[in-house]
């Protein structure tokens, strides 16, 4: 999920940047240390895929407000990024979650769960390469440990990082508790209880709004969207 290099362009991309700047600080600042132009019109459009970069987009605008609240968060919070955008990433984290902690998960469970999604999509050679960046992304995000030998471990679960995932639900139209039962929050480590107290710290630090009395859940997410962002959620329709 090239978190290093998402790091390195927010730290230098103000929150308030447009679309072209993001592609002005890569390419032509290069911002990123690439060594050549090509490498870098490559981490541009992988970047674009991933995040978007572009204050258009809901998620992205989103993953921006968050980005800076808390540093520790920022790995989690690029994963659930990249799960949104990016269809052959989320169907791994089934996968992922079905390793118990401390379980040891090879590149070939990887490949062997790619083929089987997805039969005669790889060459050998495109297969070991993405099985080798999932396990990649789902380690940089605190899912597995280890350089050569990767087991299965749980991520540093922050205010934020439990916002980003109620915020993505959000998006999908879901609302009060259906919210906490989201794919996106499943996949963050932490009993109901722990979750809905990190959810409560993201309310008291003006991240959203949670209310949460009598057995009923309420969240908010106050100028998050636009107007026409909201009433393509309530419509059903896509506004990731």
């Amino acid at each position: 999920m090239m978190l290093d290099d998402l790091q390195a362009l927010f730290a230098h991309v103000p929150a308030s940047a447009e679309r072209v700047d993001y592609a002005e600080h890569i390419i032509s600042l290069n911002v990123l240390g690439k060594p050549t132009k090509k490498a870098r019109e490559l981490a541009l459009r992988h970047l674009t895929t991933l995040y978007g970069l572009d204050p258009k987009l809901a998620l992205f605008r989103a993953l921006r407000r968050l980005w800076d609240v808390d540093p520790a968060g920022q790995p989690v919070l690029a994963l659930l990024a990249s799960l949104a955008r990016d269809p052959l990433l989320k169907r791994t984290q089934t996968f992922i979650l079905s390793r118990s902690i401390g379980a040891v998960v090879n590149r070939t469970d990887w490949e062997e769960r790619l083929v089987a999604d997805h039969q005669d999509r790889f060459s050998p050679a495109s297969l070991k390469s993405f099985a080798q960046n999932v396990a990649g992304t789902w380690t940089a995000a605190g899912f597995l440990c280890g350089r050569v030998r990767k087991s299965r471990s749980n991520p540093t679960l922050s205010p934020v990082a439990v916002a980003f995932g109620l915020f993505l639900g959000h998006l999908e139209g879901l609302s009060g508790q259906r919210l906490f039962a989201s794919d996106w929050i499943n996949l963050l480590p932490g009993s109901p209880e722990e979750l809905e107290a990190l959810a409560n710290s993201a309310s008291y630090r003006g991240l959203l709004v949670f209310l949460n009395g009598g057995g009923v859940k309420e969240v908010r997410f106050p100028d998050f969207l636009t107007h026409e962002e909201e009433l393509l959620r309530l419509e059903g329709s896509h506004v990731i």
